[in-house]
């Protein structure tokens, strides 16, 4: 078994002069880490309830980002330790998978 570990940054965010979400993806690679992947969203809402969707008229910058890798339980742990050494508040999620080639 492996874990999906998924932050979730505003399209806004920065840290260490770059985008939060090229930060984490940067970092994952500094890892070993052979791959990971960042999805806009094209609406949504986070904890203050307010509702975000990619329009004409809708200011850029109010969505959000998720990055996701697939890893083993020692570089998951590396990784969050990573997150956690800078000080960032990121929301993620830690799920347990299965994952192979076919």
């Amino acid at each position: 078994m492996m874990n999906q570990l998924c932050f979730y940054v505003g399209e806004k965010q920065h840290h260490a002069g770059m985008m939060l979400y090229e930060w984490l993806l940067e970092e994952a690679k500094g890892l070993g880490i052979h791959g990971g992947s960042a999805f806009r969203a094209i609406a949504g809402f986070g904890r203050h309830g307010r509702l975000h969707e990619e329009t004409f008229f809708e200011l850029a910058g109010e969505l959000a980002i998720k990055v996701e890798f697939i890893l083993d339980d020692a570089i998951t742990e590396q990784m969050l330790q990573r997150v956690h050494m800078q000080s960032l508040k990121i929301f993620y999620v830690r799920t347990q998978v299965e994952s192979g080639f076919m």
